[in-house]
């Protein structure tokens, strides 16, 4: 019996659905980003906040721009808009 349990939240875990999303790419804005000539960004998806701040982290280590938030229909209706990503990754004032 334990060993069905087991399987079933080990199932359950594999199963759970991306629920956070960080949009990003090159620095537009900087004229001497010379990456800033691929596409336009790139959205990449996650299971929890917690994966999806440290992707977002590195992403702006790198000095590109990003934004993030929930999928639908995931309630309550999360975004972070590039003017407050940094404030979103920095773990020290999680929210």
């Amino acid at each position: 019996m334990q060993l069905f349990v087991t399987i079933g939240v080990m199932t359950a875990m594999m199963t759970k659905p991306d629920t956070w999303y960080v949009a990003f790419g090159p620095d537009r804005t900087i004229k001497s980003d010379t990456r800033a000539t691929g596409p336009a960004r790139t959205t990449k998806t996650f299971k929890s906040e917690v994966d999806a701040k440290v992707f977002a982290r590195e992403i702006v280590a790198k000095g590109w721009t990003a934004t993030a938030g929930t999928l639908n229909p995931v309630q309550p209706k999360r975004t972070i808009a590039a003017s407050q990503i940094d404030n979103w990754i920095d773990f020290d004032h999680a929210s």
